[in-house]
This record gives structure tokens, C-alpha cells and sequence, in this order.
């Protein structure tokens, strides 16, 4: 086999795979695809064996393809990739709706359903077959010929258009920086910042410092910088990017893009006869209808606005009387916040940091999950990885049987998308001809090591890593052998954040962090009184946080609902005249790099972070009573919930591990909020 991409069964040789061999590997891929489908359609076999599993080994293969390209377009960005990406992805929309628009097809998997063997068949592969049935309906099978074209037509353009918007923000990012000379206009920033900076600074042949629009960058700036014009810049080119304002106004502007995505998402929402693309989204989650999420969001805002305007008039009295800040503007939210949290609580942001080198949190995290799950995770340096930061862990159990594998990727960089998250390497595979064990990649963007300084972690940035965690687990502990079904994939989306939300939560107990900490230097734990301090501030500006979650669910519901009008600045604004108590300026374009709903999975469903947070809340509240680290209660989360996928509906899996409904209350205790509060 000398195309490395095509090599499916084993894992991706990153070594090995070039731009040029994208095409020839779908060539192929697609291909053994269409015959199978063809032979499926010839046949109209009855029986499990040749209507199903023919088709899912097809399916595997070309995702397995395909998984490899799209994670290194997403973390080794380059420009040959990025072209062979944009079309091979074009390629893939075009098969899947062909495939999911064939009406002979689809008849053949409603066949299999009527047979008496189909109904003795183990509950996993009945769903499996059911979940691909309802998507061939939300895919259009049943349209006029006219209607099912054009919305295979708009399903290409959304792709292409997704595509283009996440690749705007990445060249806006990449492109704007501050080059310093005068080491006083950092004061304030620990010496890990600047050597972060100095770094920055040489890879481009430059002296002194540079300041990047990368994620550890602007959160240095934001939240330690004492210069308030250079907070000023970065938040401007941070709010600006990819849009028609700031330092690069049109370059990259996603203006026509947001606009043509929300035209096509309405119109293939109406193909399909729904009112919306809301609509559209909820007929796959557990959600009921657009009115139960809109009045849930506007309740949790009732309930902690009147928290968040008391925090912001808080923040706005210590910047005044403390700072010298009459005007508390949005780029001095972070670092007034910063500030006063020192102040009320005594918590050291930079003191936490010298406590999370980075090796020290993933020798603690190893050991957690050990604890936790039985889960060994065993260092493979042989493994082709596909950048210095990345390395690859086996997944094994106590016996030392391997089951499963992760890849992690820690450290920001040029080329790499921004923020954190868990995607798909492989999938569990098991159907007789062939057995294959699930593969994930935990990827996030922290501060990497520099010649002056260990890449240290932020307790937050310690959160963040286990949140990620949480989807992992989901993926990796799956016992479900049909990939369509198992781990994330088919889970409801407003449920999805139930394992990494659940996971946040063991970053807040003292033994845990412990665990996971030692300062860089010295190598002692985190001291008990630091933990306290972090503890006590658990919930310091949480209304401020929560009214912000509920700002970006309402505008992105509200925005492909249409009843505020087609301008998303229009939109925006007015959501924050409902709920939000910082006003960014006019000139701020917070749309144009919300990746989440416009280039990512989260459209007409960012809600779900907060919907699954209940589940999440409560769900941890079982471990918390069993005393934190419990094998037996960890064993249960994953018998009912991370092992079962999409096998059943997510609100009977959450029953059968919580032994009831979810309590919203547990949410609000979580962020410091009573139920009752108005």
C-alpha cells in the first residue's frame, strides 16, 4: 500500500503523507464506496451482515481518510493542505449526500428494519441502522428530485463556506502582531510570558518581544498587562479579526460569508419543512422545541444577571478607586478582574502557574485517570507523530490490555487553530472481518516552553485540559462496536458536554490539583492555602460568566431563527441589551470569528454547553457524595453514560447513572448561584 492515507486499520503515518496523495487516497476511497453501495442497491440483501456492515466498513474507511487530513489541516495549516483540504472536503459532501439521498438505499435499510432477525438483532445495531435512517431523512432522500439537488447544492456551499470562514480566522490571527522593543510596555507579565513573547519575537528573526493574537498571548496581555493602550491593541485586533474593522479591516473579512451561510441554512432548513435552521438542529437533541431553549436561557439570565450587574458595578468601583480607571472599558475587564481577585482573595495568578508545569499535570492526570477508571496510559515514542509537541499514549486497562490510544497536542503555535478539543483519530471497529481499537486526539493551546521558561499551566488551564478529557473518555471508553453510534458520534449535541463538563469539576478538589502540581523549582505541591485561595474564588464574577454563556446561546438561536433580522451585529447588540453587562464598542465584531457556529459543529446549538451542564452538575454531584474518587461510582459513569454512546437516548442513559432526572438546581449551585435567586 503505498499511499499512507489509505492504510486505515492502522495508525496514521504522519511521516509519510503529503499534500499530493489527498485526491488519489479519496480517489480510491470514494470508489470502493460507490461499489458498495451499487452492490447493496443490486442485491437488496435482508440480513444484517450484507445491508449493513458492507456499508459501514465503506463508511469507516473514507472517515478514516479523512481524519488524518482534516487533523493536520486544523493543527499544521499550510498552503498546498489547505487547498487539497478545501477540495477533497467538497468531494466528501457530494458522496455523503448522494449516498444519503439514494432512495433505493434507504429502502433497503427500511426493509431491514421489517425482518424478523432485524428485531433479534443485539439493541446497538438496531439503533445503529435506525440513527442512519433518520439522517437520511434530515439529509432530504424523500425530496422531489428538484428539491433533493439544490439541497445537496446548498450542503456543498455550507462546506465550502465553513471552510473559508475558519480559515479567515486563522490567517487574521496569524497575521496580526506587535513588535516590542521597550520591555517597560510588558510590565506586569511574569517572566514565562515575555520569554513567551522573546520567542515569538525570533521565530521571526526579531529582537526584543512579540506580542500574537494567539490565545496565550491575548490572555497574558488582557489579564497582567499594566500598559493600558497595549491592552487597548490587542483587544481591538482580537475583536476585529477576520471582519471589516481594525488593523487588517477587509483582508479577511467573513462579512459575506456569515451572510451567505445563514441564506443557505434557512433554505435548506425549508426544504426540509422546517421553520428554521433551529428547528432543523433540535430534531436530533434533546431538546424539545426553540421556545423550552429560549425560556431556559432566559430564566438562568433572570437568575444571574442581578449577580453579574453587582459584579460589574464591583469591578468598576475597584478600577476606580484602586487603579485609576474612571472608564472601565472591556479591555480592562480581565486585568481589573485580575486585580481585584488579588486583592479580595489573595490568589496569585502567576504563583498558581509556577505550580502546573505541564509534565507535572500530565503525570497527575495520568494518575487520575488510573484511579479513577483503571485507565494505564503507556508513552509510544515510536509512533509517528506529526509536530514535536505532539506524542502518543496507548490506552490499556489494569491487565495491560491496549484498548484504546490517545494523541496529545498541548502548545499553541503558527498554523494551529485556536482554542481546545477532542476529535476523532479512529473509531472502535468490531464486525467479525475486522477489529480496530478507538483512537482520539486531545488537543489544546497553551504556552509552550521556551528557552527561558517551562510551559506552565493556569489553573483554568488546567480545567480546560480535563474538560477535554471528559470527551476523550466518551470516545475511547466506548463499548458500542458501530461507529455511527459510538462514543460522541449520533449523541445529542445538547448532551454532548455532559463527560468533559462532569470531568471540570475534579480540578477543584485539593488532593486531585496536588496531585497533578509541582512548582517548577522547587517541586513542591500546591500549597493547601493557594488551593484555598483558588477555592474561595471559585466563584468570583460567575454571574458575569454565566449572563456571557447566555449571551452567545441567545444570539446564535435568535440569529438563525431570523426574528431579529439577518444583521448579526443587529443581533448581537440586541441580545446584549437583554442580558449582557459589558458593551463592547460598535467597532467590536464578535460574530465574524465565532468559529463555534459558523465553522464548527455548534450552530443553532451553542446553547448546549449550558443545557449539559445540568446533566453535568448533577451527574458529578454522585461522585461528590461517594467521597470524589470512587471506582465504583467512575465504573457506573461509564457503564451507563461514556460506554453506551448514542446506543440510547441520552436523558435514559443520565436516568440509569443518576437513578433519576437531572436536578437544574445543581447548575446553579455550581456557579455559586442560589435557585431561587432574582
Amino acid at each position: 500500500m503505498t499511499n499512507p492515507l489509505l492504510d486505515t486499520l492502522a495508525l496514521p503515518r504522519f511521516g509519510d503523507i503529503r499534500p499530493d496523495q489527498i485526491a488519489p487516497a479519496l480517489d480510491q476511497a470514494l470508489a470502493d464506496h460507490r461499489a458498495v453501495v451499487a452492490k447493496i442497491v443490486a442485491s437488496r440483501p435482508t440480513d444484517f451482515a450484507d445491508a449493513w456492515l458492507p456499508l459501514e466498513r465503506a463508511d469507516t474507511a473514507i472517515a478514516g481518510v479523512w481524519s488524518a487530513v482534516s487533523h493536520l489541516q486544523a493543527v499544521a495549516d499550510a498552503p498546498e493542505l489547505r487547498a487539497a483540504y478545501g477540495a477533497g472536503q467538497v468531494r466528501l459532501v457530494e458522496n455523503h449526500l448522494q449516498v444519503m439521498q439514494n432512495r433505493a438505499l434507504y429502502e433497503v435499510l427500511v426493509a431491514l428494519t421489517a425482518t424478523a432477525d432485524f428485531a433479534a438483532l443485539p439493541k446497538t445495531d438496531r439503533a445503529a441502522v435506525e440513527h442512519m435512517i433518520r439522517d437520511f431523512t434530515l439529509s432530504g432522500v424523500a425530496l422531489a428530485p428538484e428539491d433533493r439537488a439544490r439541497f445537496a447544492a446548498i450542503s456543498v456551499e455550507l462546506s465550502q463556506l465553513s471552510t473559508a470562514f475558519g480559515n479567515a480566522v486563522l490567517d487574521a490571527t496569524d497575521a496580526w502582531f506587535e513588535h516590542v522593543e521597550d520591555e517597560t510596555l510588558l510590565a506586569g507579565l511574569s517572566d514565562a510570558d515575555k520569554a513567551m513573547f522573546a520567542e515569538a519575537a525570533r521565530a521571526k528573526g526579531l529582537t526584543g518581544w512579540v506580542v500574537t493574537l494567539q490565545m496565550p498571548s491575548v490572555n497574558a496581555i488582557l489579564t497582567f498587562a499594566e500598559d493600558r493602550g497595549l491592552r487597548e491593541r490587542v483587544y481591538a485586533a482580537s475583536g476585529t479579526r477576520a471582519s471589516d474593522q481594525g488593523p487588517h479591516a477587509g483582508q479577511f473579512d467573513n462579512s459575506g460569508r456569515i451572510a451567505d451561510i445563514l441564506d443557505r441554512r434557512r433554505e435548506a432548513a425549508r426544504l426540509l419543512g422546517f421553520a428554521d435552521p433551529v428547528a432543523w438542529s433540535l430534531a436530533t437533541k434533546m431538546a424539545t422545541d426553540a421556545d423550552a431553549v429560549l425560556a431556559f436561557l432566559r430564566d438562568l439570565a433572570a437568575r444571574a444577571k442581578p449577580a453579574a450587574e453587582r459584579e460589574m458595578a464591583a469591578l468598576a468601583d475597584h478600577a476606580a478607586r484602586h487603579l485609576s480607571i474612571s472608564d472601565l472599558q472591556p479591555w480592562d475587564v480581565a486585568y481589573v478582574a485580575e486585580r481585584m481577585r488579588q486583592a479580595l482573595y489573595a490568589v496569585d495568578e502567576q504563583a498558581v502557574r509556577a505550580h502546573f508545569p505541564v509534565e507535572r499535570v500530565i503525570a497527575g492526570w495520568r494518575r487520575l485517570l488510573d484511579r479513577l477508571f483503571g485507565i494505564r496510559l503507556i508513552a509510544r515514542p515510536d509512533v509517528a507523530v506529526y509536530h514535536p509537541d505532539a506524542c502518543y499514549y496507548d490506552v490499556a486497562d489494569e491487565d495491560g490490555s491496549v484498548f484504546a490510544g490517545v494523541y496529545l497536542d498541548l502548545h499553541a503555535r503558527p498554523g494551529k487553530r485556536g482554542g481546545a478539543w477532542m476529535a476523532q483519530a479512529r473509531p472502535r471497529l468490531n464486525d467479525g472481518n475486522v477489529q480496530r481499537v478507538p483512537v482520539a486526539y486531545l488537543v489544546c493551546n497553551f504556552a509552550p516552553k521556551t528557552d527561558g521558561s517551562p510551559a506552565l499551566l493556569s489553573h483554568k488551564e488546567v480545567v480546560t485540559f480535563l474538560h477535554e478529557t471528559g470527551h476523550c473518555l466518551h470516545h475511547l471508553l466506548t463499548r458500542v462496536d458501530r461507529p455511527n453510534i459510538a462514543g460522541i458520534s449520533g449523541f445529542e449535541w445538547d448532551a454532548v458536554e455532559l463527560p468533559s463538563q462532569l470531568m471540570e469539576d475534579f480540578a477543584w478538589d485539593s488532593a486531585v490539583l496536588g496531585d497533578m502540581s509541582g512548582h517548577y523549582v522547587t517541586g513542591a505541591p500546591l500549597p493547601d492555602a493557594l488551593f484555598e485561595t483558588l477555592l474561595a474564588a471559585r466563584h468570583f464574577l460567575s454571574g458575569m460568566f454565566v449572563v456571557r454563556q447566555v449571551e452567545f446561546a441567545l444570539f446564535d438561536l435568535l440569529l438563525h431563527r431570523g426574528v431579529l433580522g439577518a444583521d448579526p451585529i443587529e443581533v448581537i447588540q440586541a441580545v446584549r441589551d437583554e442580558v449582557a453587562v459589558i458593551r463592547p464598542p460598535a467597532w467590536h465584531r464578535f460574530p465574524h470569528a465565532f468559529t463555534h457556529i459558523f465553522a464548527g459543529s455548534y450552530a443553532s446549538g451553542y446553547y448546549s454547553y449550558l443545557w449539559a451542564e445540568v446533566l453535568a452538575a448533577d451527574g458529578f454531584q454522585r461522585f461528590a457524595e461517594a467521597g470524589l474518587i470512587d471506582r465504583g461510582v467512575a465504573a457506573s459513569f461509564c457503564e451507563e453514560i461514556l460506554s453506551r454512546g448514542a446506543s440510547r437516548p441520552a436523558a435514559e442513559s443520565f436516568r440509569a447513572f443518576r437513578g433519576r432526572d437531572a436536578d437544574p438546581a445543581a447548575m446553579l449551585v455550581r456557579h455559586g448561584l442560589t435557585a431561587d435567586a432574582r
